[in-house]
């Protein structure tokens, strides 16, 4: 009883210190931890052909719908997700970090010119399912022509729950669509 005590004391400690915090949505922190990161065998999706979509340089109209994303941090790949950009500027992600550690995330977005838009992006962090922070993430994003990939880069900031800010980091985005 009094062992278990004793961890359960030294467990809140490091929970509320954040020494232990696992990976949100899009923790840069996660490449920092063993298995955070482990890609899925290629996906068998079927892929746009481009046929049904417009070759024409419009960003806004090619970035809507599904996407499987990787994700870089500091040149190391750290997160493989499935976002959806929705027409009416908002965005939604399920990456490949644990649960409790939080991998659901939602943003904004707009365009920027024919071929680029820009995303806003905010997910919260938990360490053993309990919210610990939030981090915010700013991207922009090549569109390609076709509408079938895109690339961009990313900085990250994580904050705890009181808004200070605990790090800063810069990222890359590689995207494939993924056809109705």
């Amino acid at each position: 009883m009094k062992r278990t005590l004793i961890g359960a004391a030294i467990a809140a400690a490091l929970a509320l210190t954040g020494l232990s915090a696992h990976a949100g949505c899009a923790d840069p922190r996660a490449s920092a931890q063993p298995g955070a990161f482990q890609r899925m065998a290629p996906l068998v999706l079927r892929q746009s052909t481009g046929g049904s979509r417009s070759e024409r340089e419009d960003a806004a109209e090619n970035i809507v719908g599904t996407w499987h994303v990787i994700y870089t941090a500091g040149g190391s790949p750290f997160g493989e997700a499935f976002i959806q950009w929705h027409s009416d500027g908002t965005e939604w992600e399920n990456i490949n970090f644990p649960i409790l550690g939080g991998n659901i995330c939602m943003g904004s977005w707009k365009p920027v010119d024919g071929s680029r838009v820009t995303r806003n992006h905010i997910g919260w962090l938990y360490t053993n399912g309990v919210l610990t922070g939030y981090f915010t993430e700013t991207e922009t994003d090549v569109v390609a022509r076709d509408g079938n990939s895109y690339h961009g880069t990313n900085e990250q900031k994580v904050y705890d729950l009181a808004g200070n800010l605990l790090v800063e980091v810069p990222g890359t985005s590689v995207a494939t669509r993924i056809a109705p």
